[in-house]
């Protein structure tokens, strides 16, 4: 399935021509931006989503002491994001306070099995010109999920060291894709399979033993969450220099009403070096994340852990905030590692509107794997009494490698925080996909 992706942004960049001196900003400014998508299956994504920032007297700017976020955009087919983020080192004295809720719903959520490459994955299957075509929906289920976060982080010594604490509410909602639903208003040739014809991998799995009767339709996770930072960035959005280093340990206890106990530690080290002042930076960032212990319930284990999340989502070893132009969610396990390197160049500097703003390019290297596998039922596959295929369709022990992609992306930037971001990425790997093209917000990291 492929995905067409327009956006329109409401700029005149040729402007540039009358560029003056840099202004400071101060009380309160704003960014939006309309969001347009189109995807085959899924139908038109409409909605919007606005910035707002207040710079107070403007003696901090470009530091901000308040950000507010919020986005509501639908697909017509009945997915949709609800959010809204609050951001600040002012609310509290001394401490850095966000707040995040929000209602995620996805229609076809990518489900690609375990364990990267030991989960193959047939481009056939999905694609309804192939011979062996199964469902456009083989590798999907329906998600839906509902997060309440609060996140603090305060200072330990000095202005650096910090430590970051916090609380997340997650509810996930798994099923089957709605076929029906999907199906409605489509011609007969686009029709997609029934599921009693056409199962995909999730109902499998299910099958199979791989997701537990118990795990199957999702449950309730509570998050409690500490940890350290040390952070010497020169400029949050694009840091032209300093270090940006965590350690997050997370658990979910019982009592609190989980289904499952688990713990987690995530590392997180990011560096920055300034080539040419002000205008060209080379950056990276490389991060681990494994159990330490309890069981993990299988909708959780794509969750990549932050100590402040203000994205719409933070989850995925793959696709458009880790390894971008491999699929989303490809790389899954119960630990993890990936990097990413980039180098960002600043080209253009100009007022519009009585802002500033500059335009940014980057090309970048991203790579990742899983280093802790998820346990497949220990022999209660038993493919072949169910289904015809046989078992190395769908497995490939022992295959899981470095997953590799590269790309270019552009930057929009105004005030140096509301960052409008463009990345195309390509897999180095064809069972990784082929490129994915992604228009968001700010820079990845």
């Amino acid at each position: 399935m492929k995905r067409i992706l327009f956006s329109f942004l409401l700029i005149c960049l040729f402007t540039s021509l009358f560029a003056q001196e840099e202004v400071t900003k101060e009380g309160l400014n704003f960014g939006a931006l309309p969001t347009i998508t189109f995807d085959t299956d899924l139908g038109f994504q409409y909605g919007a989503l606005v910035n707002l920032f207040h710079y107070g007297d403007g003696s901090r700017y470009p530091k901000y002491n308040h950000s507010l976020y919020l986005e509501v955009s639908r697909f017509t087919k009945g997915s949709g994001i609800n959010r809204i983020n609050y951001d600040s080192d002012q609310l509290i004295p001394g401490l850095r306070t966000s707040v995040d809720i929000s209602y995620l719903s996805d229609r076809a959520y990518d489900f690609y099995g375990f364990n990267g490459y030991d989960a193959v994955v047939n481009d056939g299957w999905f694609d309804d010109e192939a011979p062996d075509y199964k469902s456009r929906m083989f590798y999907k289920y329906d998600r839906k999920l509902f997060r309440f976060k609060v996140d603090l982080q305060g200072k330990l010594s000095g202005d650096n060291l910090q430590w970051a604490g916090g609380i997340n509410l997650l509810n996930f909602k798994i099923a089957s894709v709605d076929i029906d639903k999907l199906n409605d208003g489509k011609d007969e040739d686009d029709l997609l399979p029934p599921l009693e014809e056409q199962p995909g991998l999730y109902e499998n799995y299910q099958q199979w033993g791989i997701i537990s009767t118990e795990e199957a339709n999702g449950g309730f996770v509570p998050i409690l969450k500490a940890g350290l930072v040390y952070d010497s960035r020169d400029n949050k959005p694009n840091p032209m220099k300093g270090i940006w280093t965590e350690a997050v340990l997370v658990g979910a206890p019982e009592f609190l009403g989980g289904e499952s106990a688990f713990a987690k530690i995530k590392f997180t080290h990011r560096q920055y070096f300034t080539l040419v002042p002000d205008n060209l930076s080379l950056v990276y960032r490389l991060a681990y994340q494994t159990t330490i212990a309890g069981d993990v319930p299988y909708y959780y284990q794509s969750q990549v852990i932050t100590p402040v999340m203000l994205g719409a989502s933070s989850e995925g070893v793959g696709g458009a905030k880790t390894l971008r132009g491999v699929r989303r969610n490809r790389v899954v396990g119960d630990g993890f590692f990936y990097g990413n390197i980039e180098a960002r160049w600043k080209f253009a500097r100009f007022q519009f509107i009585n802002n500033n703003f500059y335009l940014g390019l980057n090309g970048f290297a991203d790579f990742g794997r899983v280093t802790d596998k998820i346990a497949l039922g220990e022999g209660n596959i038993i493919v072949e009494d169910i289904y015809p295929s046989p078992l190395d369709s769908y497995f490939d022990k022992g295959a899981e490698e470095m997953h590799y992609s590269y790309g270019l992306g552009l930057r929009v930037v105004m005030n140096q925080n509301f960052v409008i971001a463009a990345d195309y990425g390509m897999a180095a790997d064809e069972r990784d996909g082929e490129s994915g093209i992604y228009i968001g917000l700010n820079y990845l990291f």
